[in-house]
């Protein structure tokens, strides 16, 4: 059975003398010191997704200096399990462990639980996957991580089934209770070295800008999948801050191999499962490479990056279908992830209310023959691949599987009258799929907005439909009525209710809509705003190096050079790039030279710090060629 998913395509490994600890961890047995009962923390909680942990036997807790504060009053370690709303494992892990009593019970006593948003704390969620990725080779959601009480990191896994996973407590219930000095000693020093810079290179070895053009581009072709599209060889993300930075490289040094590898990606991604070929939007990955199987989870952020990607891939690759996807994805987000105040909900679940994962979008053949006129039905049935056994067990996907004017032919029809037939069946089976239950995590965040934000304002300049722009304003209105104090942005709202504190991308991705909103609708005062986000990025998030958040609860969290792309684009290349072209010159000065710092890092791994370095070819002056 997979974990919840891979982050992304695999990253380098680090093992040796740490692979040793962390094998050494995983591989004894059981007992440990009982502790005052603590209660379950989570009712009534303003994140949807730690609400729903309320209910659980776990003592689950939320993130604070008090939790670290109590595990080292009781020399507790401290259990952590980052997840989110809509995430498919997430719910089958609280199923079967986290409302099993013998765990709970065990969880209980030997640590202290802690349930953890990740979308509420993407510093911490980000250090907690790296040291899992670094120590075990992968890491996704749920993430559980067992830390000392000093809160350095011990041990970090992903799904387990309820067997092996109380067997792993169990484990390092022993190992603590046997030498609990040793083990924080371990943990420290394992944190130090995971975390250590490695020696730069001499700077007279640094490629120039046209080298690491490259250095990108081939590895972006190396890792490139030419039979079917995405990069790597295990779940496809759509990966959507790396192929703009390619689309843009691809309009400077044009390539075929390059073009075609882009195209092929974007075909895939529109036209297979990550894409939902009939309400609109896009599931967060597939877990195989083929793009045929979905997680089923749309995020807010995927659907705000895949416009302004497509829009763009439209004018440079010369597809001007591409809108229409664009269009679409905007049209679904506007419908289904609208919230009442105008901002934007976080996601959609991949789990109906029925507890089935991709139930929500699903059809049995009788239910569409039920619905369905038979003209329309066998037109469906031939566009979107609805013959034979259904590949999930809730039923049928729709998926394209037959271009709409073959279909047309093979059934006698017009292409008109195809048309025609299509819309009205995707009326009436939207219609039906609108009364199905599917759970929303209705959290407003604020850099996730922000994202929105410059979909919005993209679709306006493009497509100049009003609609376009009366929901950047809503959303415009909502980022700074709600989520701006006037000298700090807060992570999000839910309900009444203010949620965490905003880290390095809350202002990246809402200075980034602001300054984008502010050039279509020609508003000084928005890209002023910008400009003042920026600078209290500056102040809190940089000081030699970049930080995700402005403080930690964690020890020896280090200040990075560069922050490498993800699903989401760098926070820290997007306020180097924004405070290039916005700020003023002493501003702009100190953005190139963050953009210097980053380059030994960068030059190394281009492809998974994209976004870094497409500034410094941008900075190095790399000649457009046509």
């Amino acid at each position: 059975m997979p974990p919840s998913g891979a982050v992304g395509p695999a990253r380098p490994q680090g093992r040796s003398a740490l692979a040793v600890l962390f094998g050494w961890l995983a591989a004894t047995v059981a007992g440990a010191e009982e502790a005052p009962p603590l209660s379950n923390a989570l009712r009534d909680h303003p994140s949807p997704y730690l609400a729903m942990h309320a209910a659980d036997p776990v003592a689950w807790q939320d993130w604070s200096r008090a939790v670290l504060e109590r595990a080292r009053a009781e020399n507790r370690p401290i259990f952590i399990s980052s997840g989110y709303f809509a995430c498919h494992w997430c719910h089958v892990m609280q199923r079967e462990s986290f409302r099993n009593p013998e765990i709970a019970a065990l969880l209980n006593r030997a640590f202290i639980p802690v349930k953890l948003d990740r979308e509420l704390h993407p510093a911490l969620d980000e250090r907690l996957i790296r040291f899992t990725e670094r120590t075990s080779g992968q890491a996704g959601w749920p993430l559980n991580v067992i830390l000392t009480p000093e809160g350095y990191p011990l041990l970090g896994l992903t799904y387990l089934p309820p067997e092996r996973f109380g067997l792993v407590l169990r484990e390092m219930r022993q190992l603590w209770a046997e030498d609990p000095k040793r083990l924080a000693r371990l943990a420290r020093e394992a944190a130090q070295a995971l975390e250590a810079s490695p020696i730069p290179p001499d700077p007279g070895t640094l490629p120039s800008p046209g080298d690491l053009a490259g250095h990108l581009k081939a590895q972006a072709l190396a890792l490139g999948d030419e039979l079917q599209g995405g990069f790597g060889d295990q779940a496809r993300f759509p990966m959507e801050p790396n192929l703009a930075v390619l689309l843009e490289l691809q309009a400077r040094r044009p390539d075929p191999a390059l073009a075609g590898l882009l195209r092929l990606t974007l075909e895939q991604i529109a036209r297979r499962s990550l894409h939902d070929a009939l309400g609109g939007g896009f599931f967060r990955y597939t877990v195989d490479p083929d793009w045929q199987t979905p997680h089923f989870e749309k995020m807010l952020y995927t659907q705000a990056l895949m416009v302004p990607l497509y829009l763009r891939a439209a004018e440079l690759l010369e597809q001007p279908g591409y809108r229409e996807v664009a269009r679409e994805t905007l049209e679904f987000t506007l419908r289904e992830m609208r919230g009442p105040a105008g901002g934007f909900i976080a996601s959609l679940s991949a789990v109906d209310d029925q507890g089935v994962e991709g139930g929500y979008y699903l059809w049995q053949p009788a239910d569409l023959e039920r619905w369905l006129t038979p003209p329309e039905l066998a037109l469906i049935v031939r566009l979107w691949g609805l013959r034979g056994p259904a590949r999930f067990p809730a039923g049928h996907l729709p998926l394209p599987a037959e271009g709409l004017g073959l279909a047309a032919a093979a059934l006698g029809l017009s292409l008109a009258e195809a048309q025609a037939l299509l819309a009205s069946s995707r009326a009436k089976l939207l219609e039906v799929r609108g009364k199905r239950g599917l759970p929303k995590d209705e959290k407003v965040l604020a850099g996730w907005n922000g994202l929105m934000l410059t979909a919005l304002a993209e679709g306006y300049r493009v497509f100049a439909e009003p609609r376009f722009a009366e929901a950047a304003r809503a959303v415009r209105e909502v980022v700074v009525g709600r989520l701006w104090d006037g000298s700090r942005l807060l992570r999000a709202r839910s309900g009444s209710g203010e949620l965490g504190e905003a880290s390095l991308e809350d202002y990246a991705y809402v200075a980034q809509g602001l300054a984008r909103w502010a050039e279509v609708a020609g508003s000084p005062a928005d890209r002023e705003l910008a400009v003042r986000l920026l600078g209290v990025a500056w102040e809190r998030f940089y000081a030699g190096g970049w930080r995700l958040a402005g403080r930690s609860l964690l020890p020896d969290v280090p200040a990075e050079p560069a922050l490498e792309d993800a699903p989401l684009p760098s926070p820290a290349a997007v306020v180097i790039r924004l405070s290039r072209g916005l700020a003023e010159a002493q501003a702009s000065g100190q953005a190139e030279e963050a953009a210097r710092r980053s380059q030994a890092a960068v030059s190394a791994s281009p492809f998974r710090y994209a976004s870094h370095a497409w500034l410094l070819i941008e900075i190095g002056g790399l000649e457009i060629s046509r």
